[in-house]
């Protein structure tokens, strides 16, 4: 019994020995083995392999993909005419030299990210301190983007290179800070009311003059209507004139006859008219009491 547990302890023994000697790397990764502290060999490509038990050798894994970098730091910068901006920006980057990296960055991504962040944000600082807002916000964009990947290139690559590589840097938004945001807003919409103000006072100008005018014709029409009318009746009435004239003076009594016919239908037109009149000594009266004889006459001739 005690020979057999001999063997399972070792067997386990060199299980425990064998797996800490084994190791996988994988695709998106670099193994970077450790020999008492110092970098003994770094591995690219990706499958099993092998290395001294610890504490004799160790093994770190960094990411070897494309990363991204987003902006977290909201502080204004200051264009050519002064004017305070906030820009948010990204920069895709991957690690090419994991013993550069390690000896002059850091042990993992993070520290790389954090320097990075540091010197992308001062090359943007630069250049848009040379730049005007219009600048910035206009086709020379581009430009902007790709002076800030120059200087950080030229930072990384330097005399103690990070064995980094920048792959593209972006700006994803641009603007003023709260206050001066605020501001321009409430400009804009100051110089909106001012136009639509402009605009309702022109409206109601020639509004006014439209309304103006049409009343002006109206009142030449009416005038020129009226006129016409008084005319036409005028004329109506001089040639009515004319006709009686003529007809009556043809013949006096029939025309003294039809205008008293003409008095007593105006007089006695309503059963309840009353008139206190002596019949006997009214002229008005004059065609009853002759009977109608003097209207009788003419029409016998």
């Amino acid at each position: 019994m005690n020979r057999i547990g001999f063997i399972a302890s070792s067997l386990l023994v060199a299980l425990a020995l064998l797996s800490s000697m084994l190791f996988v790397v994988d695709q998106r990764q670099f193994g970077v083995v450790y020999a008492l502290g110092q970098i003994k060999e770094v591995i690219t490509e990706p499958g099993l392999n092998f290395k001294l038990p610890p504490p004799f050798q160790n093994v770190s894994y960094i990411d070897k993909r494309l990363l991204t970098l987003d902006s977290v730091d909201t502080e204004p910068m200051l264009t050519a005419e002064k004017q305070r901006v906030v820009i948010d920006w990204y920069v895709r980057w991957r690690i090419t030299d994991p013993q550069e990296y390690i000896r002059n960055v850091g042990l993992d991504e993070s520290a790389g990210a954090n320097q990075l962040n540091r010197v992308v944000r001062n090359a943007f600082q630069e250049e848009i301190n040379k730049r005007t807002v219009k600048d910035l916000l206009s086709l020379k964009r581009e430009q902007i983007m790709n002076d800030v990947k120059r200087e950080v290139l030229e930072q990384v690559k330097g005399a103690k290179p990070w064995g980094v590589d920048v792959v593209d840097v972006r700006i994803t938004r641009a603007d003023y800070v709260d206050a001066i945001t605020e501001s321009v807003y409430r400009r804009m919409e100051a110089e909106r009311k001012r136009v639509a103000n402009e605009l309702r006072s022109t409206g109601g100008a020639e509004g006014e003059k439209i309304r103006a005018d049409a009343d002006r014709q109206r009142e030449v029409a009416v005038a020129n209507a009226y006129r016409d009318a008084q005319k036409i009746k005028g004329e109506g009435d001089a040639e009515a004139a004319r006709i009686y004239a003529d007809a009556f003076g043809r013949d006096p009594q029939f025309a003294q006859f039809y205008r008293s016919l003409d008095a007593y239908k105006a007089s006695f037109n309503k059963k309840s008219d009353v008139m206190v009149v002596d019949p006997s000594s009214s002229e008005f009266f004059k065609a009853f009491r002759n009977g109608g004889g003097s209207a009788a006459a003419p029409a016998k001739k």
